[in-house]
C-alpha cells in the first residue's frame, strides 16, 4: 500500500447473477430502485432472526495480537462465491449475496463471520436455514447452524444482505462509481468473511450493475451477460475469478464508467487495467507495465498470478494506491512508481501474506525497496551514495526516524511509515550484508516456499541465515527489533563500510 501523501520512491457460466437469480427465489422490491428489484432477488429483506447465543461460538478472533476480533478459529475458508448487485444511482444501497465454504478445524455448535453494516436477510448452513444468527461487536455475525459440525466437515454457509455500507474502505466516487481500497480490513465492509489474511481462499465475484457501467475484480474475467430490470432497465453482470488463494482485504472490487484497456504478458497472462473517467491515462507508464513485472520476477521468481493489471479509479478517501490481488487500485493515475511498489506486494504481502499483522514488515519493507530496485535498474541510480548514505545521513540524529519496531511496532502501528522508510533502509543493509547472490536467492526462495499461504517475520529471518550462512541476529536485533539507530557494523556493513563518516 502506498501512503497517502507519501511518495513511494527515492528522491533521485459460473454462477448465477442476482438478476438471473430472481426467476427462481422470491423477490421483494426495495424501496430504493426498480434496478435493486431485479438484483435482490436472492435478497428479500426479512425480520433479523435472534434467538439465544451459541453455546460454542468457534473462537472469537484468529489470535492476532492487534486484532483480537478479526477472523474465527474454529474453521478454515477455501473459496468465497460473491454475488453483489450496485446502482451508482443509489449510492448508499449494496445487494449482496455470499456463499462461504469453509472446513471445521474442531467441532462447532457455532462460528461468526466478519460484516460491517448492512440487513442480513437470512443464512444457511449447507442449504439449511441457521438456527440463529445475530450481530456482535463492531462487526460480527454470529451463527447457530441446525445441526453440530463435525471436525472436518466442510459446509457452505450462504448470507444474503442488503443495506448502506458502512465501512471506512467503501470508497465513493464522484459520479456514482464506488471501490473498495484500504487495509489492514476491506471484505468486511462489503462481503461475510474470515476477515484476517492469515486464512486466504479464491474468490469468484458476480457483480451486476446499470448497463453502461463496468464492475471489475481481481482474477481472470469471466462471461458478462446482459439483463433487464423488472422495470425494463439494462443491466450487464461481469464475473471474475481469482484460481490464487487469497487474503480478504486485498479483494479488487470497483464499479465506474470504465474505459478498459487489454492486453497479455509475454507468457500470454491476460492484462486488464480499467480507468475511470478523469483518470490520467498515461500510456507511456502502461507500457512500463509488463517490463516492471518481468524486472521484479528476474529478483523475485516468478510471477505469482495468472492475470495482471491495473484499475485506475478517479475520488475517494483511499489510499494512493493498493495492493489489490492481480490488478492494484490507483487513484487518479498509475505512476511508474506506484507500479513497482503495488506489483512487488504482488509477491510480499498477497502471494506471501503476513500471518498476523505484527508481520506487516513482511509486505511494506521489500515492497518499498522495490522503489529503490527500479530506481538502480531503470534509473541506474547510485543506491549505496545516492539512497542509503544521504538518507543514514540525513536522519542519523533523529531519535524519532529510528523509534519504531519493523517486527511487532505496536497496536495500531501495523503500518507505520517506519517500515516504508527505516524498512527499506533495512533491506538494503540485508543485501550488503550477504551479497547479491545471496540476498537475491533468499527472496526467490521466500516467494517460493511460502507462495499461496501466510508467514512470520521469524520465519524469514531464520531462512535469510540459512541461505547466506551468516550469522545474522545481530544485525535483525540491531534493525527489525530495536528502536534506535543500529550500531556501526550493522549500520554501514559490507561495502557500504567505505561510505560511513
Amino acid at each position: 500500500m502506498q501512503l497517502a501523501g507519501r511518495r513511494t520512491g527515492t528522491g533521485g457460466v459460473t454462477g448465477l447473477s442476482p438478476v438471473l437469480l430472481a426467476a427462481t427465489r422470491p423477490v421483494r422490491k426495495p424501496r430504493s430502485s426498480t434496478l435493486l428489484a431485479a438484483l435482490a432477488g436472492s435478497l428479500a429483506l426479512s425480520a433479523l432472526a435472534t434467538g439465544p447465543a451459541s453455546a460454542a461460538i468457534g473462537g472469537t478472533g484468529v489470535g492476532d495480537p492487534y486484532f483480537p476480533d478479526d477472523g474465527n478459529s474454529g474453521y478454515h475458508v477455501s473459496h468465497y462465491d460473491v454475488h453483489v448487485g450496485y446502482d451508482p444511482a443509489h449510492v448508499d444501497h449494496l445487494d449482496g449475496d455470499t456463499t462461504v465454504t469453509a472446513t471445521a478445524d474442531e467441532a462447532l455448535d457455532g462460528f461468526s463471520l466478519d460484516l460491517k453494516g448492512f440487513t442480513v436477510a437470512s443464512v444457511t448452513v449447507n442449504d439449511t436455514p441457521a438456527k440463529t444468527f445475530s450481530r456482535s461487536g463492531a462487526h460480527k455475525l454470529d451463527i447457530t447452524p441446525a445441526q453440530q459440525l463435525a471436525k472436518g466437515a466442510k459446509f457452505t454457509v450462504r448470507v444474503r444482505y442488503a443495506g448502506k455500507p458502512v465501512g471506512s474502505k467503501w470508497q465513493r466516487m464522484k459520479d456514482g462509481g464506488a471501490y473498495v481500497s484500504g487495509s489492514p480490513h476491506s471484505s468486511r465492509d462489503w462481503y461475510p468473511s474470515n476477515d484476517h489474511p492469515s486464512d486466504k481462499a479464491t474468490v469468484q465475484l458476480t457483480a451486476t450493475v446499470p448497463d453502461g457501467w463496468t464492475a471489475i475484480g481481481s482474477g481472470l474475467p469471466g462471461k458478462t451477460t446482459t439483463g433487464r430490470t423488472a422495470d425494463g432497465k439494462a443491466t450487464k453482470t461481469f464475473r471474475w475469478h481469482e484460481d490464487s488463494p487469497m487474503a480478504t482485504y486485498v479483494t479488487a472490487f470497483a464499479v465506474d464508467k470504465f474505459t478498459v484497456h487489454k492486453s497479455k504478458l509475454k507468457d500470454g497472462k491476460p492484462v486488464v487495467i480499467a480507468y475511470s473517467p478523469g483518470a490520467n491515462t498515461n500510456q507511456e507508464w502502461e507500457d512500463q507495465l509488463p517490463e516492471i513485472i518481468d524486472f521484479l520476477s528476474s529478483k523475485f521468481g516468478p510471477y505469482p498470478f495468472s492475470s495482471a493489471g491495473g484499475i485506475v479509479v478517479d475520488g475517494g478517501d483511499g489510499p494512493m494506491a493498493m495492493e489489490t490481488q492481480s490488478r492494484p487500485t490507483y487513484k487518479g493515475s498509475m505512476p511508474d512508481e506506484a507500479m513497482a511498489h503495488e506489483i512487488a506486494h504482488q509477491w510480499f504481502g498477497d502471494s506471501v501474506s503476513v500471518a498476523d499483522w505484527r508481520n506487516g514488515c513482511l509486505k511494506e519493507c521489500f515492497a518499498q525497496y522495490s522503489n529503490q530496485l527500479y530506481h538502480e535498474h531503470f534509473l541506474g541510480s547510485d543506491l549505496d551514495k545516492g539512497y542509503y548514505r544521504d538518507t543514514v545521513e540525513e536522519n542519523k540524529n533523529d531519535p524519532t526516524y529510528w523509534n519504531v519496531k519493523l517486527y511487532d511496532p505496536g497496536k495500531g502501528e501495523e503500518l507505520d511509515g517506519a517500515l516504508y522508510a527505516k524498512g527499506a533502509l533495512m533491506v538494503h543493509a540485508l543485501r550488503r550484508t550477504v551479497g547479491d547472490k545471496a540476498f537475491f536467492a533468499t527472496l526467490k526462495q521466500w516467494t517460493h516456499d511460502h507462495r499461496g499461504g501466510s508467514a512470520t517475520w521469524a520465519q524469514f529471518e531464520a531462512l535469510a541465515q540459512k541461505t547466506s550462512g551468516k550469522d545474522l541476529s545481530g544485525f535483525f536485533n540491531a534493525w527489525a527489533h530495536s528502536t534506535k539507530i543500529p550500531e556501526k557494523k550493522y549500520l554501514y556493513p559490507g561495502s557500504l563500510a567505505k561510505l560511513a563518516k
